[in-house]
């Protein structure tokens, strides 16, 4: 931090770090109790809330606007604009209608979503503490407004820009704005006014995060004036490509690929046959957009807003939609055991002095450590809160000063007075090693003995044994220091070790089903731990959890990244791990193929979220890991884990038959009708009446996220494999394409068919098709055992007999239809229900080859961004 040597209180253009924080605070109104909750609610209407993003418009509009600039709705209007300058102003305007139609249906689904999912993560917003008429209260951070005093400690996000009134042994991370990996030290004080980001010692910012410390700080700069803001402005942060969206995005490419060569093919095919340009051009076009799932998009979205949907209501909210298909995906789940596969209520159920006999002193100083500490909430602290009792008088002291925990000490320190004393009494508690390594004697009673090597040993022996039974054991410490105002961390050594506390926290009920549930689902469970090994592997034995071979933090530690890679298959226990290795276990896990959910809740759990494939935490975790996760647990529960493992496999299967759809019947119907229009004398189909059934064929589809999925398909981890869309669409669009030609010939040959009556009789037979084979593909079982939702039923049911109505309704001159006379819709219905026999064997025969290819297929290799 720099020191300016001028005044910068005369410059009122100085930028806010370079001011004194007490002119900042008059100027913006505020006291050291913060505003008044009238004048902040007053700030918030006018300001406008504190988040990114929030511009003026109305976002439905601007979603509707979105539909027409797909490129297939801008191909229709092309087409439509073609019709009406060449006079088909009739054509033009059933082309117009239909476009709007289609994008009316896939904005109120899209948007519908959008909203659902505003509505969930509204659930989980994040809050922070500020001063509101002098007392400490809790905010949505969108309600932060300058002038708030915001208390700050380990784990928050910075919710707004400003300068520090109090700081102590603060560290923030920057990296979201710096890019610079090592936490930064942070104080009160003034910065240069040309100082950068990094060098604004005195200032806090939007976006970066407390890894370490307590601060207090006032809120000058909000929402879109932040500097987070301004970075945001000027860089697009995309997120990385999940596995699914790649697969979307590969089967886009696939059909635009086929949609080119045919289109081009038929539109010269028909010029040289002497065609009409313009009709020639309009069926291919038409012809275009009945090869590609243009509600793709929206289907996805609605699949995956319904399984977010789903999940929020077993207790799991999810932050990005792409997480739903990737908790389906997953394979390994990574998970520390507090809470997770214990219950989370930990119990203090012992006091010990250094020779394992009951300690009240002890007791008391860690009651005074746990209860005076304003740094980081822990569950520790407060099952040490929990045991006070009536008899406990901690009004004679009062605290000094304290040390804040960080993850590299692993240790916590107040100092406290109490009256009547010449001495200040130093109050260390943490992991009992690191609590150890402060420490030179050792207390027995009145006497203080050296910390030699046998009782270190003798230490290190109990804790063992505790450690063995199941107990977590924390160290505490003391020094009588003389009295002083800013004792410190250098005042955190030459302790005398003064005893141990002993934590319980039991198995959860019902742990061992849930591991057997999710190990019949292929997911396995690895445990992340920075307990001791005997701890975590007494809890894998009592729950049944795999525990043959223990890899340690210090270990790992030693590891190459080659030699790392070679453990993880055989290591069931990840032991004593340091925060910072955990992104290194997950980082090897996905190397070695598998998909990777990492549930945690920490400061330090944020980078190994962020780089697992599905990053899980919990409500209440700190707001760092919150940010980092896909999505939030209500509730800390495997079992709520298991449940979204079958909504996301679910919802991957309901978004995978939208696909199977088209390209079965839809995508071999347009072959055929390519291939027809290049052998008969006139177009097989108009291209308003290919644009209509493609309409009608799309609605029923729209009920795909409320269909039922077979047990079958939730059982083992579903990935998208583009290989198999393609055996799949080759393989049942040879079906449909082979009963095309089935059903010209017998329109042409048999029935004699005008071109009216085989455009229409054509129409009504690829529509039925169409919406016949839903049934058909939606399920791997017979159709017969797998019954649909009731929604997609009926959906299907009334475009069929509106399909059937359509020629005898008034307007179907328009799209060039005529009523088709008895024996051709029996013989339509009679190919009809062939077909549907045939594609049905076509399934077993196809899911049978597949099922026989797994079998001798290579383990599946990932390669992700």
């Amino acid at each position: 931090m720099v020191r300016v040597p001028v005044d910068p209180s005369t410059d009122a253009s100085a930028p806010f770090w370079a001011r004194p924080a007490d002119e900042l605070v008059r100027q913006l109104g505020s006291t050291s109790g913060g505003l008044a909750m009238a004048e902040a609610e007053a700030r918030l209407r006018s300001g406008g809330p504190n988040a990114l993003g929030r511009k003026g418009g109305h976002p439905a509009l601007a979603a509707f606007a979105r539909q027409f600039r797909s490129p297939l709705v801008l191909i229709l209007i092309f087409a439509a604009v073609v019709s009406a300058f060449v006079g088909e102003g009739s054509e033009a305007t059933i082309i117009a209608l239909i476009v709007l139609a289609s994008c009316v249906l896939s904005f109120t689904q899209e948007y519908g979503a959008s909203r659902a999912m505003e509505a969930l993560t509204a659930r989980i917003a994040r809050k922070a503490s500020v001063r509101r008429d002098g007392t400490e209260t809790q905010v949505a951070v969108e309600d932060i407004v300058p002038g708030d005093i915001i208390l700050l400690s380990a784990g928050n996000l910075i919710p707004a820009d400003g300068v520090l009134l109090e700081a102590r042994d603060c560290n923030v991370s920057e990296s979201a704005l710096t890019g610079e990996t090592f936490p930064v030290v942070k104080a009160p004080g003034l910065s240069a006014p040309d100082a950068q980001i990094g060098g604004r010692g005195n200032a806090v910012f939007t976006g970066t995060s407390v890894r370490s410390g307590t601060a207090t700080m006032l809120a000058v700069r909000t929402g879109q004036h932040t500097e987070f803001a301004a970075i945001a402005a000027t860089i697009t942060r995309n997120a990385p490509e999940t596995e699914f969206a790649r697969g979307v995005r590969r089967f886009g490419y696939l059909m635009t690929e086929v949609m080119l060569v045919i289109v081009i093919l038929v539109f010269f095919a028909n010029l040289l046959l002497e065609r009409p340009p313009i009709d020639s051009l309009l069926f291919s076009l038409a012809l275009a957009v009945g090869l590609t799932p243009e509600l793709l998009p929206a289907i996805i979205s609605v699949t995956l807003a319904r399984g977010a949907r789903t999940m929020a209501a077993g207790g799991v909210i999810v932050r990005r939609l792409d997480a739903v298909e990737n908790l389906g995906s997953m394979d390994l789940l990574c998970t520390d055991k507090t809470g997770t596969l214990t219950e989370g209520v930990i119990h203090l159920d012992a006091c010990m002095d250094p020779n394992g006999a009951a300690s009240e002193p002890v007791r008391l100083w860690a009651l005074l450590n746990a209860t005076l500490q304003t740094g980081m909430a822990n569950p520790l602290d407060e099952a040490i809160a929990a045991g006070r009792r009536d008899d406990d008088d901690l009004g004679p002291y009062a605290k000094i000063d304290e040390v804040p925990y960080d993850f590299i000490r692993k240790r916590l320190s107040v100092v406290v007075r109490q009256s009547g004393e010449d001495e200040d009494l130093l109050i260390c508690k943490g992991a009992v090693r690191n609590v150890i390594e402060a420490c030179s004697t050792v207390g027995e009673g009145t006497q203080n003995h050296p910390l030699d090597a046998e009782r270190a040993k003798a230490i290190d022996e109990k804790v063992r044994e505790w450690s063995m039974q199941g107990y977590r054991v924390l160290g505490v410490a003391i020094r009588r220091l003389p009295r002083q105002d800013r004792p410190g961390r250098a005042d955190e050594t030459g302790l005398t070790f003064a005893g141990f506390l002993l934590f319980l926290d039991p198995p959860k009920a019902g742990m061992a089903e849930t591991l057997k549930a999710l190990a019949a689902r292929g997911i396995r469970i690895k445990m992340i731990s920075g307990d001791n090994r005997y701890v975590a592997v007494h809890l894998a034995e009592t729950i049944g959890l795999s525990h043959r071979n223990v890899l340690t933090g210090s270990e790992l530690a030693r590891l190459t990244k080659e030699a790392l890679l070679a453990r993880l298959a055989r290591t069931d226990i990840f032991a004593e791990i340091d925060p910072n290795q955990k992104e290194r276990i997950i980082a090897a896990l996905r190397r070695r193929g598998h998909v990777v959910g990492y549930l945690g809740d920490g400061i330090n759990d944020a980078p190994a979220l962020h780089e697992a494939d599905i990053g899980i935490s919990v409500d209440g975790a700190a707001d760092v890991a919150r940010e980092a996760a896909d999505m939030i647990l209500l509730e800390r529960d495997l079992g709520v884990v298991l449940h979204g493992v079958d909504d996301g496999r679910a919802t991957f299967a309901n978004t995978m038959k939208y696909i199977a759809i088209t390209t079965s019947a839809n995508f071999g119907n347009m072959i055929s009708m390519a291939i027809a229009s290049l052998f008969l004398p006139f177009l097989p189909l108009l291209a308003p009446q290919i644009l209509l059934n493609n309409l009608l064929s799309d609605l029923p589809s729209l009920a795909i996220a409320t269909d039922r999925v077979d047990a079958e398909q939730t059982r083992t981890p579903r990935h998208w494999d583009i290989f198999y869309v393609r055996r799949f669409m080759v393989a049942f669009g040879l079906v449909s394409s082979v009963f095309d030609m089935i059903t010209f010939g017998f329109l042409i040959l048999l029935a004699g068919a005008t071109e009216q009556i085989f455009q229409t009789g054509w129409f009504l037979e690829s529509l039925i098709t169409e919406l016949a084979i839903v049934m058909i593909v939606r399920t791997r079982k017979p159709f017969w055992k797998s019954r649909p939702s009731r929604l997609l039923s009926w959906l299907t049911l009334v475009v069929g007999v509106l399909a059937i109505a359509i020629p005898f309704l008034p307007g179907a001159d328009w799209f060039g239809f005529v009523p088709l006379p008895a024996p051709i819709m029996a013989g339509l219905i009679a190919i009809t229900l062939a077909y549907l026999a045939a594609s049905e064997a076509t399934k077993s025969w196809f899911f049978a080859r597949e099922r026989q290819h797994a079998r001798h297929r290579p383990p599946r290799q990932t390669s992700r961004s």
